[in-house]
C-alpha cells in the first residue's frame, strides 16, 4: 500500500511537471505566435472593387471590374437586418470572441476525429474574411494554420465593425457578385440599404453554396435556409416571433437577366480616362479597372451624345472612312466629348488620342504665333506666287503649290493668308524667321512629337494627335499654357477620400504670350469672314452659312487626312477624317467635307442653349480696323474692312482712301481715350 502510494506520488508529481512545462511552452508558443502576428503589421484589406466613372452630372456612365461583381460600402450604409442574419446563421459570438469560438472549435474536431479527415467547419466570421482575403479554400492543416495567423492579425489590428465590414463586403452571394452591394443589385436591383428582412435573410443564406442555396438556381432550398436563417435570428433576439412569421410570408421580387448589356456610354472616352488615372496614380491600368475607385470625369453627356449623332447623320453607315472628334471647355481644358472611331466594338483603337497624323494646314496658327515674336503682324505683307525657296547650300529647292495652283500674284496679310490658307505665305515665313522657331513654338504649346526644322513644316508635314492639337489650340485660346486637355476631375477610393484633383499648372518655362496668343485666336475667325475673300475664297465658306456665332478655327487638308479645329469663348471641337490605312488617300467630295460639316453642326448644337459671348483682347492689343487688300487702316472709301487685333505699335499708319499723312503718335492719340469695351463690342457686334 506505501509502496502504491509512493508510486502515485511520483506519477502524479511527474504529471504536474510536465503538466507545467506543457502550459509553459503552450504561453510561450502563444506568445511567440502573437508577436509574430504584431510585427507582421494590419494585414490589408484591399481587395479587388468595381470602379466606377461619373460625367459631370455625376451620372454613372460605366464601370470596370475583373470577372466579378464587387462593390464596397461602410458598415453603417449597411442595414441592420443584413448584419443580424449574417451574425446568427455565421458567428453568433462574434462581438464576444478574439477571432476564434473555441467552443464550436472543440465540437468540430471531435467531429473531424470521429471520421478521421475535416468535415466539420468551425470559422469564425474573421477567419472566414482571412480566407476570403488571402487564402485559398482547400481544407488542409497548412491553410487552417495560415488562416488562423491572418485571423489573429485582423482581430488585432481592426475592429469588429470593421471586420464585418470586410467581410460583407467581399463575401462571395453567386451570379458573379462579391459583397453584398453587388448582391442587392443583382438580385434585387436596388442598394443594399434599401434591403427588407426578408431580402436580407434570404441573401444571408446564399454565401453557404451559392449554387445550391441561390434562390434564382432552386427557389425550395433557398426558401428553406431563409426560414433556418430568421429562427437563429429570433433565437438571438434580433427579431421578434411576430416579425419571423412576418418576413417568411413576404413574397420577393427578383430582377431580370438577359445575356444581353447595355453599352456604355462613351467606351473611347473611358478609355482614355483610364489612361488619365494609370498615370496619374501611378498603377496600371488593371489595377485602375478593379481597384474600387469612384473617377469623376469631364464627360457632359449631352455634348457626346449630340457628337455621335452628327457623325452618324453626316456618314452613312456603308462608308470604311474612320474619324477622331473631341469637344473641350475653352476656359479649363476638360474634355466634354471623345469619339475615337465609328465604332467601338469592332476596334477599340483610339484615334483622337493614339494616332498621329500630319495636320497639315492646321499647324499654321503655330507659325504665325512664332512669326509675330520675330516682328510680324496681322499686316505684314508677303507676295503670293509661284515660288522656290532654297534650302541649304546644296542647290536644292522647295516648291510649294497652293490648292487649286490659285495664287493673288501679289502681296497679300498675314491675316488673309491664314483666312484663304495660302502655303505660299506660311513657307516663306517659315523660311524667314528659321523653321527651329516653329519646332520650338509647337513644344511651348505641349505638342510632344519632335517636328523636323524643315520648309514643309509649315504646311503640316510633321504627324500629331488630334488630342495634343486639341490641348494646342486650347491654350491659344485661352492665352495661357496653364490649360491642358484633362477627362478626369477628380479620383477618390471607395471610402470617398480625395486621392486626386484636378489643377492646372503654370509652366514658366513654356509660358504663352497672351497678347501674341489673342491676335492668332482673333485672326482665325477670319476663316468665316468674307471681307478676307481675295484670290481664293476664306476656308470657312462652305459652313459659314450654318453658323449663327463667332467662331475661330482653321482646317487643314493632306492627302490622306483631313481636318477641322474650330472654337468659341466657351468651346473648342476638333475633327479629323481619314483612312487607317497610311497609303489610302481621300478622294472623294463626301470624304473632305465631312470634317467640316461634323464640326460646324456640333458646335451650333452644343452652342443653342448657351448666351452669347465674345472673346475678351488682352489689354496690350488695340483693334482696328484694316483694308484687307493693302493693309493699310480702313477709310472712309474702302471697299472693305476688317477688324484685326495687334499691339499699337504695329498699327499702320497709312489709310485706305486717305490721311495718308497721319503720323504713328496721332494714331496712338486717336485710340488712347477710347472705353476697353469698346474693341469687345465693335468685334462682337
Amino acid at each position: 500500500m506505501i509502496l502504491f502510494i509512493r508510486t502515485t506520488y511520483r506519477w502524479s508529481k511527474r504529471a504536474l511537471k510536465w503538466t507545467l512545462i506543457g502550459l509553459v511552452l503552450t504561453g510561450a508558443g502563444f506568445l511567440f505566435v502573437l508577436g509574430f502576428a504584431i510585427t507582421q503589421g494590419p494585414p490589408s484589406l484591399m481587395t479587388e472593387q468595381n470602379t466606377v466613372y461619373y460625367s459631370q452630372g455625376e451620372n454613372i456612365i460605366g464601370e470596370d471590374h475583373g470577372a466579378e461583381e464587387r462593390y464596397w460600402i461602410t458598415v453603417d450604409e449597411m442595414p441592420d437586418a443584413i448584419k443580424e442574419a449574417t451574425i446568427a446563421i455565421e458567428d453568433r459570438r462574434f462581438y464576444d470572441h478574439f477571432g476564434f469560438d473555441f467552443k464550436r472549435i472543440a465540437g468540430a474536431a471531435l467531429t473531424d476525429l470521429k471520421q478521421m479527415s475535416m468535415v466539420e467547419g468551425a470559422s469564425t466570421i474573421t477567419q472566414q474574411y482571412a480566407r476570403n482575403l488571402y487564402l485559398s479554400h482547400d481544407k488542409t492543416w497548412k491553410r487552417k494554420i495560415q488562416e488562423a495567423l491572418y485571423a489573429l492579425r485582423l482581430e488585432i489590428f481592426y475592429n469588429k465593425d470593421e471586420i464585418l465590414e470586410g467581410y460583407l463586403n467581399t463575401i462571395y452571394y453567386g451570379h458573379g457578385a462579391y459583397g453584398i452591394e453587388a448582391a442587392s443589385r443583382y438580385y434585387f436591383n436596388k442598394n443594399a440599404e434599401e434591403l427588407t428582412l426578408t431580402e436580407a435573410s434570404m441573401l444571408a443564406g446564399v454565401p453557404k453554396g451559392p449554387s445550391y442555396y441561390s434562390p434564382l438556381n432552386n427557389a425550395e432550398n433557398a426558401a428553406s435556409r431563409q426560414k433556418l436563417i430568421l429562427g437563429e435570428m429570433e433565437k438571438s433576439g434580433f427579431i421578434t416571433s411576430s416579425e419571423k412569421n412576418e418576413a417568411v410570408e413576404a413574397s420577393l421580387v427578383y430582377s431580370e437577366h438577359s445575356d444581353s448589356s447595355d453599352k456604355e456610354a462613351a467606351p473611347y472616352f473611358q478609355d482614355q480616362v483610364v489612361a488619365e488615372a494609370s498615370r496619374i496614380l501611378d498603377i496600371s491600368a488593371e489595377e485602375v479597372k478593379t481597384g474600387g475607385y469612384h473617377i469623376h470625369t469631364t464627360l457632359i453627356e449631352d455634348h457626346q451624345k449630340t457628337l455621335e449623332k452628327q457623325i452618324d447623320r453626316h456618314i452613312s453607315a456603308e462608308e470604311d472612312i474612320q474619324i477622331a472628334a473631341t469637344i473641350m471647355n475653352s476656359h479649363n481644358g476638360a474634355i466634354t466629348a471623345l469619339i475615337g472611331g465609328r465604332d467601338y466594338e469592332t476596334s477599340a483603337y483610339n484615334r483622337a488620342t493614339q494616332a498621329k497624323r500630319q495636320v497639315g494646314s492646321t499647324i499654321k496658327p503655330f507659325l504665325y504665333y512664332a512669326a509675330l515674336a520675330e516682328g510680324y503682324s496681322p499686316v505684314t505683307m508677303i507676295e503670293s506666287k509661284p515660288t522656290d525657296f532654297e534650302i541649304g547650300d546644296n542647290g536644292k529647292v522647295y516648291s510649294p503649290t497652293n490648292f487649286g495652283d490659285q495664287y493673288a500674284d501679289k502681296p497679300i496679310t498675314m491675316a488673309q493668308a491664314l483666312a484663304v490658307s495660302d502655303n505660299i505665305y506660311a513657307v516663306a515665313t517659315n523660311m524667314d524667321i528659321g523653321p527651329e522657331k516653329l519646332v520650338n513654338t509647337l513644344d511651348t504649346f505641349g505638342i510632344s512629337s519632335r517636328a523636323k526644322p524643315v520648309p514643309s513644316l509649315a504646311l503640316g508635314s510633321t504627324s500629331i494627335s488630334l488630342f495634343e492639337m486639341m490641348s494646342a489650340y486650347g491654350k491659344m485660346v485661352k492665352g495661357s499654357e496653364s490649360l491642358e486637355g484633362h477627362t478626369i476631375e477628380k479620383i477618390t477610393d471607395r471610402h470617398e477620400n480625395i486621392l486626386f484633383e484636378y489643377q492646372p499648372v503654370f509652366n514658366k518655362e513654356k509660358e504663352i504670350d497672351p497678347n501674341r496668343a489673342f491676335t492668332i485666336t482673333h485672326m482665325m475667325t477670319g476663316m468665316f469672314d468674307s471681307s478676307l475673300d481675295g484670290y481664293a475664297s476664306v476656308t470657312g465658306t462652305p459652313i459659314k452659312g450654318k453658323l449663327t456665332r463667332m467662331y475661330g478655327g482653321k482646317s487643314g487638308t493632306t492627302d490622306y487626312d483631313s481636318w477641322m479645329i474650330g472654337f468659341s469663348p466657351q468651346f473648342v471641337s476638333g475633327v479629323w477624317v481619314g483612312h487607317d490605312e497610311g497609303g489610302r488617300k481621300i478622294e472623294t467630295f463626301n470624304e473632305r467635307r465631312y470634317a467640316k460639316a461634323v464640326w460646324a453642326d456640333t458646335m451650333e448644337a452644343i452652342h443653342e442653349p448657351l448666351p452669347s459671348a465674345a472673346f475678351i483682347p488682352t489689354p496690350d492689343v488695340k483693334g482696328v480696323y484694316i483694308d484687307p487688300e493693302t493693309g493699310h487702316r480702313s477709310g472712309p472709301n474702302c471697299p472693305k474692312e476688317r477688324l484685326m487685333y495687334m499691339e499699337k505699335s504695329d498699327i499702320p499708319k497709312e489709310v485706305c482712301g486717305g490721311d495718308e499723312d497721319k503720323n504713328k503718335e496721332e494714331i496712338e492719340n486717336e485710340f488712347k481715350n477710347d472705353p476697353w469695351f469698346k474693341d469687345v463690342v465693335d468685334w462682337f457686334f
